[in-house]
């Protein structure tokens, strides 16, 4: 009909599959045959929209608009996947083609209105217009103006008038009328379902896991291959299997450490937190779950990490974290799970995988991150059943962090591709991989 809409479920209701779906039938129906579909999101983002599109709709043809080799040209595949980044410094090759339809993902990165990145993305011609996001107000109405006025080019009519119409009454007076007329005219636009909500929440597994990759930042890929170079080069002249095992054990613990933070791999005190693409993509998570005041269990097999992360989650969000280790006696670790379990102001609990992944009962929490994977199916679900266990009265979500391009990716895949080898983890953790040879040790490590 023309029209746009916001996509605003809770997170883990399946905004992404949504657009991916809408995106095929306009593909069957032969909608993208001359215009095509261009989807921005933030950068950590990219790497996961490339999967869930190639898993759920791979007759969909897509490019990826990103990277200094980056090319625009007229003959352009069914979707064009960019960042908002790009969108700010390409801006004029973007306007100069008419989209049939723009999709921007995680919205309120337009929320404000006068902001550079704002008026770049709304001033690319679409036939149609989808913004998602989990949380269309984070704090003034003036955002949700915003993200309506990308999706439906004045229909709330200009910025000021809106204040005058809606915003004072509504945020200052507290107009109930107003407040009700609102929601009158926006809800036909907006697709809100919250996991709250009963009826949603019969419709849900229990527990959702989803992938989220990550991507390694320019210092990170500097220090992995630096490893990799060194490591396989010791291995080349190692003849005896037991050293040589120890060697790629080491090599894993290195790299881990990498894809997590290089302060984590340097042994440094925490610095630029952003220098890490697993931090961008939690703080990206972290301030949409803070938004609707859930809670959080972040899991790492590190206990350098955990405090790294502590310290970052501080900065960011002004409350120091608990975090639950191995040098903690059992009645502080009691306080902490009870702390968690009664105090509403505390959102996000720190585990380290060894002291909090058995034996807790965290069922306050509706989300579960594993930041770091310990490649052991087994060790996994006992940590996530800290919160998905008996007494657990709402849908856990379950996000696992990989680092994408990397041997994370590689170990990852083999694991759900072969069962057996998830068989043999299970029982022998990690010495599998040193029993590689050379060759395939270099498949492994190697970044794409």
């Amino acid at each position: 009909m023309g029209f746009g809409s916001v996509i605003a479920d809770d997170m883990g209701l399946g905004k992404t599959l949504q657009v991916i779906s809408t995106l095929l039938k306009l593909k069957q129906d032969g909608e993208l045959d001359q215009a095509k579909a261009l989807i921005v999101v933030p950068t950590s983002l990219l790497t996961n929209w490339q999967k869930e599109i190639i898993r759920f709709a791979p007759k969909l043809i897509l490019g990826v608009f990103h990277g200094s080799k980056r090319e625009l040209s007229l003959d352009r595949p069914d979707i064009l996947l960019t960042t908002y980044g790009i969108v700010r410094s390409a801006i004029i090759a973007l306007k100069a083609f008419s989209w049939r339809v723009l999709v921007i993902d995680e919205a309120q990165n337009i929320k404000n209105p006068s902001a550079a990145q704002t008026k770049a993305i709304k001033a690319i011609p679409a036939l149609g217009y989808i913004a998602m996001s989990g949380t269309p107000v984070e704090n003034r109405l003036s955002e949700y103006w915003s993200l309506m006025d990308f999706a439906n080019r004045g229909y709330l009519g200009s910025l000021k008038r809106f204040e005058k119409e809606y915003t004072t009454p509504i945020q200052t007076d507290r107009d109930r009328q107003v407040a009700e007329r609102f929601r009158r005219i926006t809800a036909p636009f907006v697709l809100r379902r919250l996991k709250s909500d009963r009826n949603v929440i019969s419709d849900l597994p229990d527990k959702v896991e989803s992938d989220q990759y990550c991507v390694l930042t320019t210092v990170q890929t500097a220090l992995y291959e630096s490893v990799v170079r060194e490591a396989l080069k010791a291995l080349k002249d190692e003849a005896d299997n037991f050293k040589r095992q120890g060697l790629v054990l080491q090599m894993i613990l290195a790299l881990k450490q990498i894809c997590n933070h290089p302060d984590q791999y340097l042994k440094q005190p925490a610095a630029d937190p952003m220098v890490s693409g697993k931090i961008v993509r939690l703080f990206d998570l972290l301030d949409d779950l803070h938004a609707s005041h859930e809670k959080t269990l972040i899991f790492t097999q590190f206990r350098e990490m955990g405090e790294l992360l502590a310290c970052w989650l501080l900065q960011r969000y002004g409350q120091l974290p608990m975090f639950l280790h191995g040098g903690l006696s059992r009645a502080k670790r009691d306080d902490m799970v009870e702390k968690f379990q009664t105090d509403r102001t505390v959102r996000v609990f720190l585990l380290s995988l060894k002291a909090g992944g058995t034996g807790l009962n965290l069922t306050a929490a509706s989300n579960v991150i594993h930041f770091d994977l310990w490649w052991n199916p087994a060790v996994e679900a006992q940590a996530t059943d800290r919160a998905y266990r008996i007494g657990q009265k709402r849908n856990v979500q379950v996000h696992r962090f990989i680092t994408s391009a990397t041997f994370e990716e590689r170990i990852n895949e083999m694991i759900q591709r072969k069962r057996e080898l998830s068989d043999m983890v299970v029982s022998q953790g990690e010495q599998w991989i040193g029993n590689l040879d050379n060759q395939e040790l270099k498949a492994l490590f190697a970044l794409k």
